[in-house]
């Protein structure tokens, strides 16, 4: 039986060091198991290092940064009230470990603060009541009219479980094993891990939102600096962020988990001024839903990548 060749990263770098680093990073995730694709930049200089970047990935929770800005940019508009009030009732709610997807009782929390739950606990329930009066159609059409090709958002979150529950029943950890065994087949069995279906976008894609966010090159001022703040609120600090603390430092992000999926994007600031945003998405081929190694893996990938592109 012949045996599929490895498969090789793509790397980009503006030069030799750069590289270096993007191909070390790379080789230690591939000797976790795991797989996917990375991009760092520097917003000011535009230097960069990563692999794999255009390769479209289902985006998990990630996906609420794009649906964040859109909503805010209703609220900048008009649109939307920030402080209109929107009734969630577990009995018809999306699903979720945090915020109001694990209440057992209705409650009333206004759209502003919806956000806020969205960005800081990764709520889903708090992004599909969102999406409930901000619809998918429109979060994607917004994305493209600002020239956001490279992410797509096509279902609410609560989709990725409905999937998972009608490929592997109630058994979360059969769910898990699909996921893996897919990886290697290219046909997914849960829809929305493919990206073809899924809400999916690819490290170039988020990077350059971000950098457009942080410049405010997208949307308007108010929203962009709204976004900013909420991303700072986030209370996961066990990815990217787990190498980048110190005073000096500021991290702004958003982890995204589902099965074997394990994601974040955001941006490192410094008090000298340095700015690089980041993207890992990655997917691993065992069956844990714990993986603090791989976590710690996509930590040391942004710290060297942020050694290497400060100025």
């Amino acid at each position: 039986m012949t045996t599929a060749p490895a498969h090789q990263p793509a790397y980009v770098g503006d030069d030799g060091a750069h590289l270096d680093v993007a191909e070390a990073i790379a080789a230690d995730w591939a000797a976790l198991g795991t797989h996917g694709s990375f991009l760092a930049r520097n917003i000011d200089t535009g230097e960069q290092l990563g692999f794999d970047t255009a390769e479209l990935m289902p985006l998990a929770s990630v996906v609420k940064v794009p649906l964040a800005l859109v909503v805010l940019d209703r609220i900048a508009t008009g649109e939307l009230d920030p402080a209109l009030p929107v009734t969630v009732d577990p009995a018809t709610s999306s699903v979720g470990p945090t915020g109001l997807a694990a209440f057992r009782h209705p409650a009333t929390v206004a759209v502003g603060d919806l956000l806020q739950l969205m960005l800081s606990v990764s709520d889903n329930a708090a992004a599909d009541a969102l999406l409930d009066l901000v619809p998918v159609a429109q979060i994607d059409a917004r994305l493209r009219a600002w020239g956001c090709t490279g992410i797509r958002v096509r279902h609410r979150m609560n989709h990725m479980y409905e999937c998972a529950a009608g490929a592997a029943g109630d058994d979360f950890s059969l769910a898990l094993e699909l996921a893996v065994r897919d990886e290697g087949t290219g046909r997914h069995t849960i829809e929305t891990l493919d990206p073809a279906y899924a809400n999916a976008g690819s490290a170039s894609a988020l990077v350059a939102l971000l950098g457009r966010v942080w410049c405010d090159e997208v949307s308007v001022p108010s929203a962009t600096a709204e976004l900013r703040r909420l991303m700072g609120l986030q209370v996961f600090t066990h990815r990217l962020a787990c190498e980048l603390r110190a005073d000096s430092l500021r991290w702004s992000g958003k982890t995204g988990t589902f099965l074997h999926l394990r994601h974040e994007i955001g941006v490192v600031e410094a008090d000298s001024g340095d700015r690089v945003a980041m993207a890992a998405l990655t997917r691993a081929d065992r069956r844990a839903g714990q993986a603090p190694d791989i976590d710690l893996a996509i930590g040391l990938a942004g710290r060297e990548a942020f050694e290497a592109l400060r100025r």
